[in-house]
């Protein structure tokens, strides 16, 4: 197979002409997707109902559909799962993205059409492909398996027409015969419901097949790393799949695994971030050496980004590429190919470029501590937690944090529950650089803290191992495409996790 790596590497850079074409013209491809979403779904009851036929530009579809939220859009899907049709979208929708969000204890049926299917997930990941290739034109990467560890939901029947299951399982069953050459676990393994029966089977599948490239959520491939090491008794991953080149990943920030990553793997690989969610795929890193994610134009969702200081206004603003500033924090709102009409997805990017525009996640727009003024977002809390992992040489599996509020006699403060793999030295040092680096990195944080007239220093507890996967089964969300908020701004998950650990507090 390795003579024909460079024939397949020649093939996958021929597509990079179309990616050059919306890359070095993003605002025109916007305008066409947005043209494209317009006319197709005109003659929807949706489209009927907000005169789709009249808007002929981005300022009247603005002003003639306020922005949604999925609740907004809940009746329509509901009807679409009890199988009415032409009502969102112009064609059949038989597939829908189960996602319980990571607030929300209420499950979302998200439509996935044909055309989100071919124009947007599987666009992106040949561009993904092709772009990897642009950059490593020498890699032997299809010559091997790309072992995917998707999420625990098997596919459920709605009505006669349509099945719902997570989004790696709906595209999975959709994928075509031939990208089940390339993949590996079976479809049977990829699509087991019992997460901790599943992590058994992968290992097993995959232990003696070439692999040579992964993508999942951090935390699962830790687990199933060390569930090969102790099938194999091997030292890393290298000596299981030497030829391993990449490993894809998103849905968390990586910053506070990344140091795990290279002693479990034993060997230099290229690590690639994507932003692919139920919604659809909005970004992914073009080059491994430039910072953020380029920002996928072409793919059938229109973006619009609403300034997180206009969240829960009444009539919020939302600004379109040509106005975007580095550095700013905004809100993704988008309109698909799915019926989604400028849907709020809930999460919150940051522009790192603007030629070409990539992105960076840094956070949600309920997943943030400002209880007591400070502003504290996921990507800070994400880069403050490494920091404090490379000076103790500990390793976090998982974290949250939320609130402790004002008391009689005491002001307030963060509370941290930590699930370590690697213990730090000194828990006590931990949470000193934890706190400092977060003071580096937010200067309202910093400023709560000066003298530590608004915030004392943060309890910090160390939980068992374990303890989070236990939160995630209690609720029914153990699985590849689940994850525990990290930051709240009260204490709900906090004290569900702390009942099920009997901690031992440390402050600075």
């Amino acid at each position: 197979m390795n003579l024909l790596s460079p024939a397949i590497s020649s093939l996958a850079r021929m597509r990079s002409w179309r990616i050059n074409a919306w890359r070095d013209n993003p605002l025109n491809a916007q305008r066409e997707v947005l043209q494209d979403l317009v006319t197709s779904a005109q003659y929807t009851e949706f489209g009927r109902r907000y005169n789709f036929g009249s808007l002929f530009n981005v300022h009247s579809f603005k002003k003639a559909i306020p922005i949604h939220t999925y609740e907004d859009l809940k009746p329509y899907i509901d009807r679409i799962v009890a199988g009415e049709q032409n009502i969102l979208w112009d064609t059949p929708i038989n597939w829908f993205a189960k996602s319980s969000g990571t607030t929300s204890e209420r499950s979302k049926f998200i439509p996935v059409s044909e055309e989100a299917l071919q124009e947007g997930h599987y666009k992106a990941s040949k561009d993904v492909l092709t772009l990897y290739y642009c950059h490593r034109p020498d890699s032997a990467l299809l010559t091997g398996k790309a072992l995917v560890i998707g999420g625990s939901h098997t596919l459920s029947p709605l009505n006669p027409e349509a099945q719902v299951g997570d989004l790696s399982a709906v595209l999975l069953q959709n994928s075509p015969f031939w990208g089940h050459w390339f993949r590996t676990p079976d479809l049977q393994v990829a699509l087991m419901d019992e997460w901790e029966a599943k992590i058994e089977k992968l290992a097993e599948q995959t232990v003696l097949e070439n692999v040579t490239s992964i993508s999942g959520v951090p935390t699962w491939t830790m687990v199933l790393f060390r569930k090969i090491l102790a099938l194999t008794g091997k030292s890393t991953i290298a000596e299981v799949w030497p030829s391993l080149e990449l490993y894809l990943h998103g849905g968390v920030s990586f910053a506070p695994y990344k140091q795990q990553f290279s002693a479990l793997l034993g060997k230099e690989v290229t690590y690639l971030n994507m932003y692919n969610a139920s919604e659809g795929f909005f970004a992914a890193q073009d080059d491994p050496a430039q910072n953020g994610m380029l920002l996928f134009t072409d793919h059938g969702i229109f973006m619009e980004f609403m300034p997180v200081g206009e969240y829960g206004s009444a009539s919020p603003r939302t600004i379109g590429l040509q106005d975007v500033e580095i550095g700013q924090r905004y809100a993704l709102v988008i309109s698909t190919n799915s019926g989604l009409w400028r849907y709020l997805v809930g999460d919150t990017i940051e522009f790192v470029s603007l030629h070409p525009f990539r992105i960076h996640v840094v956070g949600r727009l309920k997943h943030y501590i400002n209880a007591f003024g400070e502003e504290v977002i996921v990507d800070n809390t994400d880069n403050a937690i490494a920091a404090a992992c490379a000076q103790t040489g500990a390793a976090v599996v998982d974290y949250t944090a939320a609130p402790i509020y004002f008391g009689e006699h005491s002001n307030g403060a963060h509370e941290w529950l930590i699930e370590f793999e690697q213990p730090p030295s000194s828990l006590e040092l931990f949470a000193t650089i934890l706190d400092q680096s977060l003071q580096k990195l937010n200067s309202d944080y910093e400023a709560k803290r000066y003298r530590s007239i608004a915030l004392r220093e943060p309890v910090v507890c160390q939980v068992a191992r374990g303890t989070f996967a236990a939160w995630l089964k209690q609720k029914g969300k153990l699985g590849g495409q689940h994850k525990v908020p990290r930051l709240s701004n009260d204490r709900t998950v906090l004290e569900q996790i702390l009942q099920l650990n009997n901690p031992t507090f440390v402050t600075t």
